[in-house]
């Protein structure tokens, strides 16, 4: 008896492969989210920067759905919605700024460890920047439909597979960030001249990124 299954009912595992290495590749490539989570690391430790790694790759959870869901696809079609979601993007990330910049002449450096309410806000903060990022809702619609790896899986069901393994791909190369910057906090403790520089380093980096969601295009 032949008990192999139909060929449309088969998981098309190289499209899986291919898509997993894309999704690695596209989070190691220098961007804002990468770029924030290092910064967050070098100033705060490990656990800050997985914290934030965190809420980044949790916020991709909603684009997601919004693909499964086709909502994507209205902000993709509505240029004053799509810009309304940047402004508010951007505006938020200013406001973090801006509050570094009134914090105090430096960011205190050391490890955030049993300061629960601290990793909360970090993640908060990375959620929000998803979040608010619909660029990430336009590039998650032009990357996981050309992924689409069953013929008898519901297309919902299949785009929730790939946004977990594209989450996964991309919590591996934050958390190893964190981790490797974290090493790196560590030895600037031990020299409070770097927290002035740290504290600039970190507004640059919200600001830059704020900037950058503002002018670039779909």
């Amino acid at each position: 008896m032949d008990l192999a299954l139909p060929a449309e009912t088969a998981v098309d595992y190289p499209i899986l492969i291919a898509f997993v290495i894309a999704s690695t590749g596209l989070a190691l490539a220098p961007g804002p989210d990468n770029i924030f989570v290092l910064s967050q690391s070098l100033a705060k430790g490990s656990r800050a920067g997985l914290a934030t790694a965190f809420g980044l790759v949790t916020g991709c959870l909603v684009h997601t759905s919004l693909l499964a869901f086709g909502v994507s696809e209205i902000i993709k079609r509505s240029e004053t919605l799509f810009w309304a979601i940047k402004l508010f993007g951007a505006l938020y990330l200013l406001i973090l700024a801006f509050k570094v910049y009134r914090g105090g002449d430096r960011i205190p450096l050391g490890e955030i460890g049993g300061d629960g309410h601290s990793r909360f806000r970090l993640f908060f903060t990375g959620l929000v920047m998803t979040v608010l990022n619909p660029k990430v809702t336009i590039f998650f619609v032009a990357f996981f439909p050309g992924f689409l790896f069953s013929g008898t899986m519901g297309t919902v069901g299949q785009f929730y597979v790939l946004g977990a393994l594209f989450m996964g791909c991309a919590l591996m190369v934050f958390g190893t960030i964190a981790l490797l910057a974290g090493q790196i906090s560590k030895y600037l403790r031990d020299r409070p001249q770097a927290g002035p520089w740290l504290k600039w380093s970190h507004i640059t980096v919200l600001s830059g990124i704020a900037i950058y969601l503002l002018l670039s295009g779909k």
